[in-house]
């Protein structure tokens, strides 16, 4: 029968399925794949590696690679690692139709072509026997198809139970016949190259017009290197005419500014010799992007060994290129990650503040909307910001941290958007910023409140345009990002003192998560305490059984200034400190809340309020109405900026006034 929504064609039916898991290709026999490609190694070779890569997925799975006839009649074996040799023989040359195995039957039909079980289907009666002998039941076939629709041959999954492939199997064999197509072509295409080669000493026409039908960019150069003629596919890349390609600025026009100097350099030592060279460079296209291409260089030479052309083809590499610039960046951010401790693995709790916040993230997680996360110190921003990126679909990309206030003012900007060479003193060589690290994943500004002004500006741009530019730099980087933002000052309050910019703190507040504090959640702490416990136990190697109820009620009548992070560091002491198998604490170390001062005392509180006020305002007035930074108003006090802040708006100063004083 036929799957008119998937055009598959299934020849039998079975109950019999493996279950549905998620099977991904290994980014490394992927990139091993596609150097053998580019590198040129045999056909024959890059498709063996091929099959062993997807045979690496499941035990006992056999792969094979048939290649159809220049005709389009026959199927030619060409890999098939554990396939056994009768069978390989058997095979070799078997003409393809509609009843002919699944092979025969897929290249023919141009479709998928699955079958459960070999022994009770009539299209497998000549190959029958040599499948049961090699204990294979069930077999699956994919045609490979080019480009422009043509089938080159055919891909084959053999198993040994019976039954049809799981949905991830089948993406499998997608993901081989797509490999196996690239290099067939690429096969393909380096034949005509060199069929055009041999005849260009008979015809100059003739070879121009072979060369315009070869997939690749072909340039022909002089022997000092000098372009003399461009295939179409070229020009049409360029957009340029044959004119230009031809006049001596060409280079330095297409080519990426930072790889000018550096190619010319590469190419005049090669061009000075007769022998085969390459070179990676950045080629402007039509469209005004710049894409990476491999570029071969092949001399002609005439009887006498001297070089009379050489012929450049440029092999398109910009999304591999991409692949490994972010999987580096990638690597490195889960390097930073795994030595950078998190403060738990997983969110525990249960009371009706949490549970909404839980909703929040349940709801918005799914799109690209920027988030807002607000609290306290303490309260699990990060968590709630990993989180949503973990329910996300860039749950599989990168998720970049960027602490905004531990990173000096004077580079943040490098750090966010990244520096060109030479741009400041110390920047060496180009650097990429964490926007880029983070292009198709999540990037969470940690403590954005704490952003200079010029960064600011920078930002909105971000969020609005999705683009931006390097420091030092002129090109215009466009990004795929999700932005995630967090921070315990009340931004609100910052606006109006004009400390940050309205119109970016209604970018970042598209949806806005406000997390409790820890005496909020006072039902959650019996649950936290437990986890922190067993956390700690099991590091420190302790077995601790149960939990004093006087711990709990003194952990519960305490104020927690600290949130979740003070409680933690509390658990982890008592841990430590702990001899027997019942968890308690010093009740010293923490001192209930006191109660409110009664009546009485109204009057020298308020005098004690005054004395602090105008204490405020005169280190304000010292520092020109500045809060933070080393000659700030919180520096001069001794006491940290978000406490300082807070006293500021309880206090109802105008620190704005106090600047022009």
């Amino acid at each position: 029968m036929t799957d008119a929504k998937s055009s598959i064609v299934v020849l039998d039916q079975v109950s019999a399925t493996s279950p549905a898991r998620t099977q991904t290709l290994s980014s490394e026999g992927v990139l091993d794949a596609l150097k053998m490609i580019l590198t040129d190694a045999p056909l024959n070779d890059v498709l063996h590696s091929v099959a062993l890569l997807i045979e690496a997925h499941s035990e006992g799975m056999l792969c094979t690679i048939y290649l159809l006839d220049e005709d389009g009649l026959r199927l030619r074996f060409a890999a098939g690692p554990k396939l056994p040799d009768a069978y390989r023989v058997a095979t070799d040359g078997v003409y393809i139709g509609p009843e002919v195995g699944s092979c025969g039957a897929a290249a023919y039909l141009r479709k998928p072509v699955y079958v459960a079980d070999v022994l009770t289907h009539p299209h497998f009666a000549n190959f029958r026997d040599l499948l049961v002998q090699a204990g294979l039941r069930a077999v699956w076939s994919s045609p490979i198809i080019s480009n422009d629709g043509k089938v080159l041959g055919t891909f084959g999954m053999y198993n040994r139970e019976v039954r049809l492939p799981s949905p991830a199997e089948m993406q499998l064999i997608d993901y081989a016949g797509r490999i196996a197509g690239i290099a067939i072509e690429r096969d393909r295409s380096k034949s005509a190259l060199t069929l055009a080669f041999e005849k260009i000493k008979k015809s100059e026409t003739e070879l121009r017009e072979i060369v315009d039908v070869i997939p690749q960019t072909i340039i022909v150069l002089n022997p000092d290197g000098k372009a003399i003629y461009a295939n179409r596919v070229a020009l049409e890349y360029t957009g340029l005419s044959l004119d230009v390609v031809r006049a001596d600025d060409f280079r330095a026009r297409i080519l990426h500014p930072d790889d000018v100097q550096r190619l010319r350099e590469e190419r005049h030592k090669a061009l000075s010799g007769a022998v085969p060279f390459e070179n990676e460079q950045r080629a402007l296209g039509k469209d005004g992007k710049y894409r990476w291409f491999l570029i071969q260089y092949n001399p002609l030479l005439d009887e006498g060994g001297k070089v009379i052309r050489w012929y450049a083809t440029g092999t398109d590499i910009d999304d591999r290129k991409r692949a490994e610039d972010r999987m580096r960046n990638e690597t490195v951010a889960l390097r930073e990650e795994i030595v950078r401790s998190a403060m738990f693995e997983e969110i525990v709790g249960s009371s009706e503040a949490l549970r909404r916040v839980l909703e929040q993230v349940s709801r918005v997680a799914p799109t690209d909307s920027t988030v807002l996360i607000q609290g306290e110190t303490g309260t699990g921003k990060e968590l709630i910001a990993r989180a949503i990126h973990n329910r996300s679909k860039r749950a599989n990309r990168a998720f970049i941290r960027v602490n905004c206030a531990a990173i000096p003012p004077s580079l943040i900007a490098s750090e966010l958007f990244g520096h060109e060479k030479g741009s400041f003193t110390g920047a060496l060589q180009r650097r990429l910023g964490r926007f880029e690290s983070a292009d198709g994943g999540t990037i969470f500004l940690d403590e954005v409140g704490e952003l200079p002004p010029e960064t600011q500006v920078a930002l909105l741009r971000v969020l609005q345009e999705r683009e931006f530019e390097r420091v030092g730099g002129n090109q215009t980087i466009s990004i795929d990002v999700r932005v995630l933002a967090a921070t315990n000052r009340d931004l609100g309050a910052a606006v109006a003192d004009g400390a940050f910019r309205r119109d970016l703190f209604y970018r970042l507040n598209v949806f806005p998560i406000q997390l409790p504090v820890l005496r909020d959640r006072m039902d959650d702490i019996p649950l936290l305490v437990e986890y922190l416990v067993d956390r700690y136990a099991k590091k420190a190697g302790k077995r601790i059984r149960s939990i004093s109820k006087d711990t709990l009620s003194l952990f519960r009548s305490y104020d927690w200034p600290g949130n979740i992070r003070e409680l933690q560091n509390v658990v982890e002491r008592a841990v430590i400190l702990c001899d027997g198998e019942t968890f308690c604490v010093d009740p010293s170390w923490l001192t209930p809340v006191a109660p409110r001062p009664a009546a009485s005392a109204v009057a020298l509180v308020e005098d004690l309020a005054e004395r602090e006020k105008v204490m405020i305002e005169n280190a304000l007035r010292e520092s020109g109405g500045l809060i933070s930074g080393p000659t700030g108003a919180a520096a001069k006090l001794r006491l940290p900026r978000q406490t300082l802040e807070s006293k500021i708006r309880k206090l109802g100063i105008d620190r704005h006034r106090l600047k022009t004083l």
